[in-house]
């Protein structure tokens, strides 16, 4: 029997134990969750005006450009997979690989080869656990994105675009990632970013008119200025909308597994006060026993 109070109480102080390192967790995620909401909410006056730039670019000019022409054949496709680079963070990383897989799934059915570029240490054990093949990966700051790496990924991925298929180059490009809505809801997305559909996310297209512009030099010339920007503004934009997701995430996970704790410490101190009252009873009643037999005697 205390062989057993051991066991409870051993038990009672990891849990104890565990339960302040995911209190711990859950508060820097918390803390960090507001600097990543207003990243977010930063960054969306220079998306919207190079959006609108672009827009009155590509709609009032009718050029053929590469990267808003719609190729008569796409024969590979470019997935851009953003997951996260530690767990602890729910189904997170789950969600979005299973989004991944699914347009995996529809491209192929449509006759496209598919290109994967990973970003975050989770996306990337993925296809390595499955010996499955990737273009290249990314890894590091996925709560913290840095626009370094924004501009690294857009400048791989339009070079790969550029380049014919005969020579390993791509034909589309699609993202993979988590959209933030709220503290509760996050919710795993897909959006294709070339050939180019311009989409301000934020403004109603028919609410109001794009500015009439005069370009200089050519249109030609401006649109190659202004859509690798645009690229690049739409690629950071995501990786901070998937960025206050898994911060999110993870605290919603660590909040769980810290009640989750606390009730497993309950269950333990009464598994252990049970144990305890029984041996006391067992001890009484040995002293009893043997009052008795010495009465007897």
């Amino acid at each position: 029997m205390g062989a057993q109070l051991r066991v409870y109480r051993q038990k009672i102080n990891s849990t104890k134990s565990m339960g302040k390192l995911f209190k711990a967790m859950e508060l820097i995620a918390t803390s960090r969750i507001s600097k990543a909401r207003s990243r977010v909410a930063a960054s969306l006056p220079y998306a919207n005006a190079i959006t609108r730039a672009v827009s009155a670019v590509a709609s009032q000019t009718e050029i053929d450009h590469p990267l808003t022409t719609e190729p008569e054949q796409v024969r590979r496709a470019a997935v851009l997979i953003m997951s996260s680079d530690r767990g602890l963070a729910g189904a997170y990383s789950t969600s979005v690989i299973k989004q991944a897989e699914q347009l995996h799934e529809l491209l192929r059915s449509e006759g496209k080869e598919v290109k994967a570029y990973l970003v975050g240490n989770k996306a990337e054990q993925y296809y390595q656990f499955r010996d499955r093949p990737f273009e290249r990966s990314w890894l590091g700051n996925t709560d913290a994105p840095v626009f370094e790496t924004a501009r690294e990924i857009g400048a791989t991925l339009l070079e790969d675009f550029a380049t014919a298929y005969e020579e390993n180059g791509v034909d589309e490009i699609h993202i993979v990632y988590t959209r933030f809505q709220s503290m509760v809801v996050q919710e795993p997305t897909v959006i294709r970013l070339l050939p180019l559909e311009v989409v301000d996310e934020e403004a109603d297209a028919g609410s109001e008119l794009l500015p009439l512009y005069e370009f200089e030099p050519e249109t030609e010339q401006v649109l190659d200025a202004l859509l690798p920007r645009y690229i690049e503004s739409r690629i950071f934009a995501a990786m901070l909308q998937a960025a206050a997701s898994e911060l999110a995430a993870r605290q919603k996970a660590m909040k769980s597994a810290s009640d989750n704790a606390d009730d497993l410490v309950d269950k333990y101190t009464r598994l252990s006060n049970t144990a305890r009252q029984a041996e006391i009873t067992q001890e009484l009643s040995e002293i009893v026993a043997g009052a008795d037999s010495l009465n007897a005697s």
